[in-house]
Order: C-alpha cells, then structure tokens, then sequence
C-alpha cells in the first residue's frame, strides 16, 4: 500500500525504520528483526541502504520479506555514488516486485577516490525527479528540523527542501530530534514556503550514552538540558538509561500526536523490543 494513502486513510500512524547487515553477514537475523517489528503493526517498515548505497542489494532482499509480512515497506534509494543506470535499474528492480515506497535520498558524500559527476544525481531532488519520472512510486524525501549540517543556514536548506518537494515528494520524513519545539517552529516554516506534504517526525530513543554522542557528532543534532540530565544522571547505569531513554521517546510522541503531528517514525536501531516497549507505552493513544 501507498504511504500517501495510508495518511490520508489515518489519523495518526507510527513506523518503524531498520537497516540491513553489512556485507558478508547473514541475512537470517536481519529477517527475524523484520519479523519481530512487523508483529508490532506498523502503518510500514523502511529498509535504510548502507554508505555509498554499498547494501543495495540486502536492501531490496529485506524490502521483499517485509512484503510478505503483509506489513508495507519503504525502501531507501541512495544516488550519490551510484550510476544513474544503476538506480534505473533498482527502480526496474522494485516495480517488478511490488515495492510502491521509495524514499529518495542523495547519501553521504562520498570518499575523493570516488568518482561522481555527469553519469550520477547529485542531488536528492534530482533523484526525486528520475523517480516521478519514472511512475509507479509513493516518494518519500528527508528533512531537518534544525538545519542540514552541509547547509549555510536553515533558510538555504528550506529552499533545497522545496525542490525536492516540487520535483515530487509526496511525504517527509525528518532526522531525530529531541525537542519537540524546534519540529513545531520547522512545521511553521514549511507552511511559509507552501511547502504541504506531510511530514513525519522522526523519534530515535536512545538507549546508551555512546549511542548518543555518535549522533551528535554525525547529525548536529541539539541535546535540550532535560534530556542531558537523563543522561547525566543515567548515562553509567544501561538498564536505567534504556528505560529512562524510552519514557523519553514516549513521552515526546505523545505530545506530538497531543499537537496532530500525523506520522510518527521509530528510528529502532534493529531493537524490536524498544520498539515493542513503545507501543506498550502507546497502546491506548494510537
């Protein structure tokens, strides 16, 4: 099924992302992961795709498995260091199976060593528009409440953001975030600049202490005092830090769908069982 059709059937849907194994390891955990998180009902499941789009290949072999769940899946499709013939191909690849969502992302730049130029997108708005161009997909695009770290400032990232939406997203879905305020403002900002499709908030529930620095050095991503105190006082301590990190989650979904924010996306980090214990916490809200 469409994700657009899903938000306009619904009035409040949650989903789940996870991301496939590396290279050379089995795919047999990776698929009861899927298992265990489609047991939960999600509105989808989305498949992440590695670096350089160098797990392409396991992406699509998970998306598939999701399918058969009869949970809808949202595949992610990384340009930047792949051919344009290559994501014709993956493109080809997906519609003969089934596969509706994609989401349309440029990915990290990549090393110097690599080569990229007029034979890639450059841009994730370019990809948006080989996809529409192509026909057939629900396209999801990426966005960032607080600015993308590669952008001079939030208004120069708003204007990139408003291509992709024109080159033909039809959702958005943003990178975590633990303020609640600075989604609202962002939600303002987009309504500014007519930008109407709707977005998804991204959630991460942060499990450990090093999990958390790795996504402030990666994502810019702003710690609010009340969750650095959490991690203060819990950080040393993991099953007081996985329970306090997920009240913490919980407590942010429900204020946002206390405020209509219409979709909420679980970043599970391949934890089905926090996943399972939000849903616990949610079950007479959703």
């Amino acid at each position: 099924m469409r994700i657009s059709d899903l938000l306009q059937e619904k009035e409040t849907i949650v989903s789940f992302e996870i991301f496939p194994p590396k290279i050379g390891a089995e795919l047999d955990h990776a698929f009861e992961i899927a298992g265990k998180v489609a047991e939960l009902k999600p509105a989808f499941i989305s498949v992440t795709c590695g670096a350089g789009a160098s797990t392409a290949d396991r992406t699509q072999e998970l998306v598939q498995h999701i399918e058969t769940s009869g949970i809808p899946s949202l595949a992610h499709i990384t340009c930047i260091a792949a051919a344009k013939e290559e994501i014709s191909a993956i493109l080809d690849s997906y519609a003969s199976k089934g596969i509706e969502n994609v989401l349309a992302l440029r990915g990290d730049l990549p090393k110097v060593t690599q080569q990229t130029g007029q034979g890639h997108y450059m841009h994730a708005s370019e990809l948006v528009a080989a996809i529409k161009a192509h026909g057939g997909f629900c396209i999801g695009g990426a966005c960032y409440p607080e600015g993308h770290v590669e952008s001079v400032n939030q208004d120069e990232d708003i204007a990139y953001l408003k291509q992709k939406v024109d080159a033909g997203c039809d959702f958005l879905t943003t990178q975590m975030f633990f303020d609640n305020n600075i989604l609202y403002k962002f939600l303002y900002k987009l309504s500014q600049k007519r930008i109407n499709v709707p977005v998804l908030a991204g959630i991460m529930p942060v499990t450990n202490s090093i999990q958390i620095k790795r996504i402030v050095e990666i994502s810019g991503t702003v710690l609010p005092s009340r969750f650095q105190n959490i991690l203060d006082k819990f950080g040393n301590n993991p099953a007081a830090m996985k329970q306090a990190g997920i009240a913490y989650a919980t407590e942010q979904i429900i204020d946002l769908i206390a405020n209509n924010v219409r979709g909420i996306h679980i970043y599970t980090m391949n934890k089905p069982d926090v996943a399972a214990w939000i849903m616990h916490n949610l079950s007479h809200i959703i």
